[in-house]
């Protein structure tokens, strides 16, 4: 993405961490340019003390400078900073955040409340899966934020003093005892019994962290956390292996990574509480949470307002596609193909039409496999794994892989036969325009596809440009073989 889009970094300043995200662009699907984290648990102990951890403050300014001068050299504005639970518990807290604001003048630090944070922890959450319809949880090191989501609109929001740095402080280290803890803490938030049969959305790294366990105990073949969703006996089983192991097993769990090893036996705790408490169906994790919540306040309500799955793929042909009117001409082009097509499909096929050129500036011996990953592993936060599998399946077909080919064996892993299908009819289709056209809505213009009587036609209009050579009818005849029809031609008067 060129470098003159306007960039926007924040700060969150957590218990156990201290992340710097640089935004690019004001877009519908936040594009990160630059994260860094440093691991400095200023909430560790506070339970007991009431105090940040006195070992980390000094880090923490320092972290604060660098992150200052990495903003000022990557040009962003505006740049602020969020300090979460253990800054607004802490005794110490007021001071610490007058030192940050001497050594870096200028630059915003704010204390959220509880109900600050839930809300953009929410807003982040809702940029990725608009929809969001059960119980949302925001789990850090000093507290929890639970939000009642209905419908992608938030209903209601409570705090908790369970994260995990506090709930281990405050149970000794034992998770035995955090059971208990957990239990009288989730008892007192009334909506959490709305989550009967609905989603639970685990929000923070302490919950990513659980969601890359479970994807390397099970040889998950995409590893990207957000959307990954599991059912809910897979996630108490989770639960209860990780909350029933000791420190030595769980450093050698594949995917644990060893700063959260001390953490995750009170997130499991507190995981297996929630699904109690919530009745919850399933839970879906999201990578999105409050740095993008407070990133979407800078978009605008129209960006805003767009479907996501179209804003990425509208972004995606900005970036990569050769034509910004193809795209509408491919829709119209292929509709005719998919008989009682649903909306959510529809919706797909119109995101393949507009991701259909993002090969166009690549090596031709790479296209069909650098088409392939671009699109399976987009940065696109509104993209499900579901969606990812079908649009790269879609396009790696359109510049003509073989569908059984081996580097296509994610997509084929998380799709089923009908949505396999599909693909391979719409990669097929796609595949046979931009033959016809040289991906230019002009010469498309001078085609039509239809079905008739058992029967794929092909109209060309006479002196468009357009004519049946070898590729085109070997490609007509693929597409029609893929839907179990008869190839035709047919040349029409201008």
């Amino acid at each position: 993405m060129s470098s003159n889009l306007p960039r926007s970094a924040v700060v969150d300043l957590g218990s156990n961490s201290v992340r710097l995200v640089v935004f690019e662009g004001v877009g519908r699907n936040p594009v990160v340019i630059f994260n860094e984290k440093a691991v400095l648990r200023l909430g560790r102990g506070l339970h007991q003390t009431g105090r940040l951890n006195d070992d980390g403050l000094d880090q923490a300014l320092m972290v604060l400078r660098r992150y200052h001068a990495v903003v000022r050299a990557m040009g962003a504005d505006p740049f602020e900073i969020l300090a979460t639970a253990a800054v607004r518990d802490a005794a110490n807290g007021p001071d610490f955040v007058a030192r940050a604001r001497d050594a870096l003048p200028g630059v915003p630090v704010n204390v959220l409340t509880g109900e600050q944070e839930a809300r953009l922890s929410a807003a982040g959450l809702l940029c990725g899966i608009p929809h969001a319809d059960g119980i949302l949880s925001d789990i850090g090191g000093g507290s929890m934020e639970l939000v009642h989501l209905r419908a992608g609109r938030m209903e209601a929001a409570q705090t908790t003093k369970l994260g995990v740095l506090r709930l281990a402080d405050r149970a000794a280290g034992d998770p035995i005892r955090a059971r208990a803890i957990a239990e009288e803490a989730l008892d007192a938030v009334p909506f959490l019994s709305q989550g009967v049969g609905r989603d639970l959305y685990l929000v923070g790294g302490a919950w990513r962290a659980l969601a890359r366990i479970h994807m390397e105990q099970t040889g998950y073949p995409l590893a990207i956390v957000h959307h990954y969703t599991i059912e809910r006996e897979e996630a108490r089983d989770l639960a209860g292996v990780i909350g029933g192991a000791n420190r030595r097993q769980l450093e050698r769990l594949p995917g644990v990574s060893r700063r959260r090893v001390d953490d995750m036996p009170f997130a499991a705790v507190v995981l297996r509480r929630l699904l109690r408490a919530t009745g919850a169906r399933r839970v879906v994790f999201s990578a999105n949470g409050l740095r993008e919540g407070w990133f979407m306040r800078l978009v605008s309500p129209e960006a805003q307002a767009a479907p996501p799955l179209l804003a990425a793929g509208q972004e995606m042909a900005a970036r990569f596609g050769r034509s910004p009117t193809l795209p509408p001409a491919l829709l119209a082009w292929t509709a005719p193909l998919f008989e009682n097509e649903t909306p959510e499909a529809a919706r797909l096929r119109e995101a393949a039409c507009w991701m259909s050129d993002c090969g166009s500036h690549d090596h031709p011996e790479y296209r069909t496999q650098q088409a392939y990953f671009r699109v399976l592993r987009q940065p696109a936060v509104s993209l499900d794994h579901h969606a990812r599998a079908f649009l790269a399946f879609t396009l790696a077909l359109r510049y003509d892989a073989a569908p059984d080919a081996n580097f296509l064996d994610s997509a084929r892993m998380l799709l089923d036969f009908t949505n396999l299908r599909r693909a391979e009819i719409l990669g097929a289709a796609l595949r046979l325009a931009y033959t016809l056209s040289g991906g230019t809505p002009e010469l498309l213009g001078g085609t039509l596809l239809f079905r008739e009587s058992g029967r794929l036609t092909l109209t060309l209009q006479e002196g468009s440009g357009v004519f049946a050579g070898e590729s085109v009818t070997r490609r007509l005849e693929g597409l029609a073989q893929a839907l179990g029809l008869e190839a035709a031609t047919r040349l029409v008067p201008a």
